[in-house]
């Protein structure tokens, strides 16, 4: 009779909590899920910041581009000419300049003494001129001087960095701009 209460005690043992087995075997699902869920959470996150960024970059690259057009075509000629700036005779005869610094990734306008930003963050920027009437194959003539310039060719590309690397990269923003008058 005795051996039966005793078996019996041993069953209420057994079923009446877990092993240490099975508490390792639960801690590692449970560590599972969570550095999953984790990494979930990580890249959800650095996705939604990398769209932000881009939106923002685009944002600014449209403003950009639409006020040097603006301005590009209301001017009445090129005075000179690089790969990094522009300056042309505006409209009302005074000096208008855009400058491209790359050690500050920044494109700048200048006019009558005042500096607007109207680019940050941009790691490529290049203007190339040429004469207005196409070559056969659908491209531009180059121009040999700023005085034959009716055509301003600009393309740029920015990015930022997230989380310290720089991964957010905008496409190449490029853009022919004719000089009207």
């Amino acid at each position: 009779m005795n051996l039966k209460k005793l078996s019996a005690v041993q069953k209420a043992r057994r079923s009446s909590g877990i092993t240490v087995l099975e508490m390792m075997v639960a801690g590692a699902l449970a560590s599972l899920v969570f550095a999953a869920t984790a990494m979930v959470w990580v890249f959800s996150a650095r996705s939604f910041v990398a769209l932000g960024n881009y939106g923002d970059l685009d944002k600014a690259s449209r403003n950009a581009l639409d006020l040097m057009s603006r301005d590009i075509r209301q001017t009445k000629g090129l005075n000179s000419y690089s790969s990094t700036s522009l300056t042309f005779q505006d409209w009302d005869n005074s000096d208008l300049t855009y400058v491209y610094d790359a050690n500050a990734r920044t494109l700048t306008r200048q006019k009558s003494g005042v500096n607007t930003l109207l680019l940050g963050q941009c790691d490529f920027l290049n203007f190339n001129i040429s004469q207005r009437n196409p070559s056969n194959n659908f491209t531009f003539y180059a121009a040999t001087n700023a005085s034959m310039a009716k055509l301003v060719d600009v393309s740029w590309r920015c990015s930022r960095t997230i989380l310290g690397s720089r991964i957010n990269t905008e496409s190449v923003q490029t853009a022919k701009i004719v000089i009207r008058n």
